[in-house]
């Protein structure tokens, strides 16, 4: 998230003993942040009944949180390099639990998404402190076993979400139903609130200015983007979708040229364009649009089917994505100690295993069809959910190895960013293929048969993008064995 240099500023005097009581906190709080981004796939069609929601409306309620958690990731760096990295992570946990509370009082979906979109932007003001005050208050070995623990946190925070999602709205405490997944926010926010005084204050020396005018022209360039993706299929795409298209690339273009003049002006520019220049890290961030774009999709699209589709109690299907979570877990420990062992083509192998589990779930539910029982499909999820595993970590670090050290903060900044991006589109994508089999087979054949055809043609883009994967992986690794690129 930031810079090379501020983070060797930051760094100079660390704690002279590692604040333990304080990484709880920080735990805590990065736990809560993840817990939220897959909390909402088993609630769905609950929150779809209860609010009379739309199909574009439940995108926009999974896909506003990871927008706006995506897009101002770089910028709540900043802001905690400014005004104090403790002081920004109380403002993001107070405005996450607010909004919180304001997800969980939502009465309409409309509210909700809006309320999702505050969740997320307050997520991006604290998620980036968590990683900058471990790096700043922890070194050497304590360094490596903090960070070890937060890696493990997120991990079981994925597997919480869903188990715990489907035990919440199962058990339907104080009437609340899916409102209760929300609300469980507010005593952790209050929480890591009272208990952040533990946390060492801490800002960067070397404070560049923000860059508000770039904020602003990427934000609204990406929403235009979006939105039309999202709504278009369910309005029979109206002129104004295109003309929103249309707005998006003007506004991405013009974020291209405004941070190539803050640049040359010897400004701190949010990204600078120059690692576009180098093929090897373009070409890996689109690999990790690409595969995240897959994740939030998928578990969309499965939460869907078996639900609405099946008629599956939430506790039973949150049980059902368990398995998936689990295996991506085991795979994130060992990939690795293989990758030491073997070399970088064990990522090959994990986004070979991951397309070809894709490909076999869509077979498996294409050939049930309405008779599909959806604990035979737990296997092939674990397999989905270790080949996840083996690429996505893995991934990130082979990515961030292709720029040069001074660019290393702000790489990861992007690649952050690209992540919470891709997951946002591939909800979009996925939308429109599953809204779009929904209406063409909504006068014919029971419900389970018609949600079973239209998560097959949903999750045909997903195994497409992981084919896509695995071809621009062996692409990339070749280039980076023989130091060139051609695109």
């Amino acid at each position: 998230m930031e810079t090379q240099a501020q983070r060797f500023t930051a760094c100079q005097h660390p704690s002279q003993s590692a604040p333990w009581r304080g990484l709880y906190v920080l735990l805590l709080a990065g736990f809560v942040t993840i817990f939220d981004l897959f909390v909402v796939n088993v609630a769905i069609p609950s929150m779809q009944s209860g609010l009379n929601a739309s199909f574009s409306q439940i995108g926009f309620i999974v896909a506003g949180y990871e927008l706006a958690f995506g897009v101002l990731l770089i910028t709540g760096s900043r802001l905690g390099d400014m005004f104090g990295r403790r002081r920004l992570f109380i403002v993001g946990m107070a405005g996450f639990t607010l909004a919180s509370i304001f997800c969980g009082l939502a009465p309409s979906a409309n509210i909700l998404i809006g309320a999702r979109v505050l969740q997320g932007l307050a997520a991006a003001l604290l998620f980036p402190q968590v990683y900058a005050l471990i790096r700043v208050n922890f070194v050497g070995d304590d360094s490596r076993r903090a960070f070890g623990l937060l890696g493990m946190t997120l991990g079981l925070a994925a597997i919480a979400a869903q188990v715990f999602s489907g035990w919440m709205v199962h058990g339907n405490f104080f009437d609340l139903g899916w409102r209760s997944i929300f609300l469980i926010n507010v005593p952790i926010g209050l929480l890591a609130i009272i208990t952040a005084r533990w946390i060492p204050e801490s800002r960067a020396a070397n404070r560049a200015d923000l860059d508000w005018c770039g904020v602003s022209l990427v934000s609204i360039g990406l929403s235009l983007l979006l939105i039309p993706l999202i709504k278009g299929p369910e309005q029979g795409w109206p002129d104004w979708t295109l003309w929103s298209l249309v707005g998006a690339v003007l506004m991405l273009v013009a974020f291209y040229y405004q941070q190539e003049h803050q640049r040359n002006a010897n400004r701190l520019p949010l990204v600078d364009m120059r690692l576009l220049l180098q093929k090897r890290f373009t070409l890996g961030t689109l690999l990790v649009l690409l595969v995240y774009s897959t994740s939030s999709s998928f578990f969309l699209s499965f939460a869907l089917l078996v639900q609405t589709g099946f008629g599956l109690d939430p506790l039973l299907a949150g049980s059902i994505f368990a398995p998936c979570s689990v295996g991506f877990v085991v795979a994130s420990l060992v990939t690795p100690k293989l990758i030491t062992k073997w070399g970088e083509k064990v990522i090959v192998v994990g986004a070979l295993i991951y397309a070809v589990s894709i490909g076999l779930l869509i077979v498996q539910v294409y050939a049930a069809g309405a008779e599909l029982e959806a604990v035979l499909l737990i296997p092939v999820l674990l397999i989905i959910g270790f080949g996840q595993g083996a690429i996505m970590t893995p991934l990130l670090n082979l990515v961030l190895g292709f720029v040069d050290e001074q660019q290393a903060g702000m790489a990861s900044g992007v690649v952050s960013t690209v992540q919470q991006v891709g997951a946002a589109f591939g909800v979009a994508v996925i939308g429109i293929l599953f809204s779009t089999a929904l209406s063409v087979s909504n006068d014919s054949g029971e419900l389970a048969s018609q949600y079973s055809s239209a998560f097959v043609t949903g999750m045909l883009y997903n195994f497409a993008a992981a084919v896509m994967v695995c071809l621009l992986l062996m692409k990339l690794l070749a280039a980076k064995h023989l130091g060139c690129l051609r695109l």
